[in-house]
């Protein structure tokens, strides 16, 4: 047992940072931690972690070691979670990884339903625009907006497709009326442009097999979909965004749809979650519980198709 608490609080002094934050999740008072991290450098001879008035860091050795422990707790942790995958009875703190904009759509709505299925659950939502490294951060699952991870350790599992759409509220189009091409976007309309998409500057239309491509600039820019999103509702310029974040929007008639006959390039939600033989139950519970509220939304086709189709 000293051995698995002094793993534990060597990885989480490297996660944090910090001896005393490290001591506080693993609700351990500061001198039991001080003595386990001793114990552990003393029982290996040798110096995992050094420290100076302003921070705290891992030596050479502490940075080898970490990899080490990291899988040694998680060969634990797969153990432990094949026999709650068994059981059915996910516990624990499930970590997710989402951007604002989805997380505010999408997981939110259905904390309350997913705590009261899995009490034994708690959840944290770690909200981030950037894709979080999974491994590095302690993530369990993660909604992702691309194809395939880099890192082969990682499992994919598609969720629904989404366009991206030109949208902007009525009181804008009033105003400036409605783009005819999609030329006319450079030409005679303000857009607010969201700087993490892919060549945000860059508009790569298709319509019946035909391409063209329009180079914008933005009179509001972000790497936030909700800043952009609130300057839209305001009339401030054209909205340029995935459907799962303004669907509802237009349902309501807050946003117009345009240009809705051309498309630009398709996004596919994905959830991503580190690749193990066994997924604990509170991933696995998870897991299919955004799938089968996805399929029960028919969030597919309602995201992918033109909007008087919906």
């Amino acid at each position: 047992m000293d051995r698995f608490a002094e793993l534990q609080l060597f990885v989480q002094v490297a996660e944090t940072g910090s001896l005393s934050r490290a001591a506080d999740a693993l609700d351990l008072s500061n001198a039991a931690a001080s003595r386990h991290l001793h114990a552990l450098e003393e029982r290996l001879g040798a110096r995992l972690v050094e420290r100076n008035t302003r921070r705290l860091y891992l030596t050479d050795t502490g940075l080898e070691f970490l990899g080490r422990a990291r899988n040694l707790l998680a060969e634990l942790q797969d153990a432990e979670d094949a026999v709650n995958a068994r059981t059915l009875k996910p516990t624990g703190t499930l970590r997710i990884s989402a951007s604002l904009s989805f997380s505010m759509h999408h997981i939110a709505p259905l904390l309350r339903a997913y705590t009261e299925r899995y009490p034994q659950v708690s959840v944290h939502v770690e909200t981030a625009n950037r894709y979080l490294d999974i491994i590095d951060n302690n993530i369990d699952v993660a909604i992702r907006t691309r194809e395939f991870e880099p890192d082969s350790n990682i499992t994919v599992r598609r969720l629904a497709g989404t366009r991206r759409l030109l949208t902007a509220s009525p009181r804008y189009l009033a105003k400036h009326g409605r783009p005819q091409t999609p030329e006319d976007l450079a030409r005679n309309h303000q857009l607010l442009i969201y700087t993490y998409a892919n060549n945000p500057y860059e508009l790569r239309f298709t319509r019946d097999g035909v391409e063209t491509t329009v180079q914008v600039k933005g009179l509001v820019e972000s790497n936030d979909g909700q800043v952009l999103r609130a300057a839209a509702l305001d009339g401030l310029g054209i909205l340029i965004l995935p459907t799962y974040i303004v669907y509802e929007d237009m349902v309501a008639g807050r946003l117009v749809p345009m240009l809705d006959e051309w498309d630009l390039p398709r996004l596919t939600v994905n959830l991503a979650y580190p690749s193990r033989k066994h997924l604990s139950a509170k991933v696995r519970t998870f897991i299919d519980f955004m799938a089968e509220h996805f399929v029960m939304l028919n969030y597919e086709r309602k995201w992918t198709g033109h909007f008087g189709e919906n």
